[in-house]
């Protein structure tokens, strides 16, 4: 297989190379950025492409969008995610759009040699490739997601203001709504966030993270 690599780590970035080149696999190019991948992919038309995620010069998820990028104008062009991270919201556009020839490894999970070489080869060849942890925090991302699609519009203006710290009299006066309307609105949150009354557990806290967290 032509192979090009995208890792800002220039020893992981050569420990791959050595190893796909010890199996007799072309590494076309290594490369230690975004831009410089979407130009390597362009130049040498690799079967599959292997990308960390957060990359110079933000090391967000630079990585990320490339192999986005990749995958939808090269769809013939495997893409294997391998990094330490996962990015849900831009995994799940990855994933969402097709599939087929897109893998997604966490380095640290990883622990032989021949099953990287075996994601590879199955991403190359149109296979899907995931670990298991980052299905499970698909999932997990993808039910949150649905329980605030719950929320009405109101609902979601009274818990980003609770997000913010405000008090029900001051979520009151920035809506121009009574109190004992921004407390029917938070109990509602409440329910439809599953969040039970609880000595133990501050809700207002819970549903900012919950909100924050989406």
């Amino acid at each position: 297989m032509r192979i090009v690599i995208a890792e800002d780590s220039a020893v992981v970035r050569a420990g791959l190379a050595e190893i796909l080149a010890d199996r007799g696999h072309e590494v076309a190019a290594a490369v230690g950025n975004a831009g410089d991948l979407l130009a390597a992919v362009a130049e040498h038309r690799p079967d599959v492409t292997v990308v960390d995620v957060r990359m110079p010069p933000g090391y967000t998820d630079e990585g990320l969008r490339a192999a986005q990028a990749i995958h939808r104008d090269r769809p013939g062009v495997g893409v294997l995610v391998f990094s330490q991270y996962i990015e849900t919201q831009s995994a799940t556009e990855l994933l969402a759009a097709a599939p087929a020839g897109v893998g997604y490894l966490l380095k640290d999970r990883v622990a032989d040699v021949s099953d990287f070489i075996d994601a590879i080869t199955r991403v190359a060849h149109g296979g899907t490739v995931l670990d298991p942890e980052v299905v499970r925090q698909l999932l997990t991302a993808s039910r949150r997601g649905d329980t605030l699609a719950a929320l009405t519009p109101r609902e979601r203006e009274v818990l980003s203001l609770l997000a913010q710290g405000r008090s029900n009299a001051a979520i009151a006066s920035a809506l121009f709504i009574s109190p004992k309307v921004v407390e029917k609105h938070i109990a509602n949150i409440f329910d439809k966030l599953g969040l039970a009354p609880d000595d133990n557990d501050n809700r207002r806290v819970i549903a900012a993270l919950r909100y924050l967290e989406s």
